[in-house]
């Protein structure tokens, strides 16, 4: 998927440790040959290179997969929406990047949107636009992490800490014996810690525009793009969600800072069932901005306080 995936587990032995990690990366092998964009005999590339009007036979898997990451477009109003390939490629964002003219950046919008891709009863989809393809990149890791999760805990594994190229994962206790702390980095300083959340049996999943970027014109654009507008979104900070389902904190982490920091915090007071923290960036300076789900996980200090 483009990335790196680390796993740390506490077993009885360590050859109990290392065959509980060898069969959480199989499962992470086995979503990466579902869902990977990345490369081209994935389940997911076969639907997006499928003729036009010609139904494609999906596993249930990602038949049912496909069918709530739909679901997930309604609830955040379209700020999270895997048809975005049109616009990836537009702004050539896996590539050297380039802006596109007002013509190809129309049509490519035209080409976004889950009406281009018709489910069937009989676990089936049909794709009715030769520009529109689905991307992984808001949903794939949290997936996986999810897959991960379920191998863990089949082999017993009640302690593990795992990375997915920046969402967390945590299993029970770290080795101590408590919620396992988890640093969320600065919004444009990756290795500083600007906040610190305590965690257990949750996944974090933090997104922001400094990591992933391409530069066009002296423009720095980052990877993640509004399926609404087509446009880039502004790198006003990060969003880091945390809930039980590793795939929901992936996908809602993505929408929220699609929406910003105004809309977005209206739209997580609205959920008690997800933690989610938004860092502001003011000219290298921090403001932190949560929702009360969020007030049991995070670690305060004496300069911090909830703002608006």
């Amino acid at each position: 998927m483009g990335t790196t995936l680390r796993i740390a587990v506490g077993a009885q032995s360590r050859p109990e440790g290392i065959h509980a990690i060898e069969e959480a990366f199989a499962a992470v092998r086995g979503l990466d040959a579902l869902l990977s964009t990345w490369r081209d005999d994935s389940e997911l590339a076969r639907v997006n290179r499928a003729p036009l009007g010609r139904p494609v036979l999906l596993s249930p898997v990602l038949y049912r997969l496909l069918r709530d990451v739909a679901g997930w477009v309604v609830l955040t109003h379209g700020a999270f929406d895997p048809t975005i390939g049109p616009l990836i490629d537009a702004w050539d964002l896996r590539g050297h990047g380039r802006a596109p003219t007002g013509a190809a950046l129309a049509r490519a919008r035209r080409a976004v949107g889950m009406n281009h891709f018709v489910f069937s009863d009989s676990s089936a989809i049909t794709r009715t636009d030769s520009a529109s393809w689905l991307d992984s990149g808001g949903f794939g890791k949290g997936v996986a992490l999810g897959a991960a999760r379920l191998a863990l805990l089949r082999r017993r594994v009640t302690s593990a800490h795992l990375n997915f190229g920046g969402q967390i994962l945590v299993i029970g206790r770290d080795r101590s014996g408590k919620d396992w702390a988890v640093p969320v980095a600065h919004p444009s300083h990756r290795l500083e810690p600007a906040a610190w959340l305590r965690l257990r049996d949750r996944s974090a999943s933090t997104s922001s525009q400094s990591e992933r970027f391409v530069t066009v014109q002296g423009r720095r654009i980052g990877h993640i793009l509004d399926p609404r507008t087509g446009q880039p979104v502004p790198a006003w900070g990060s969003v880091t969600v945390v809930a039980e389902d590793p795939a929901v904190a992936d996908a809602v982490s993505t929408a929220l800072l699609v929406l910003g920091p105004e809309a977005g915090a209206r739209w997580a007071e609205s959920r008690p069932d997800l933690g989610v923290l938004f860092l502001l960036d003011d000219n290298g300076r921090v403001k932190p901005r949560w929702n009360h789900a969020l007030e049991q996980y995070l670690v305060m200090d004496s300069n911090s306080s909830r703002g608006g």
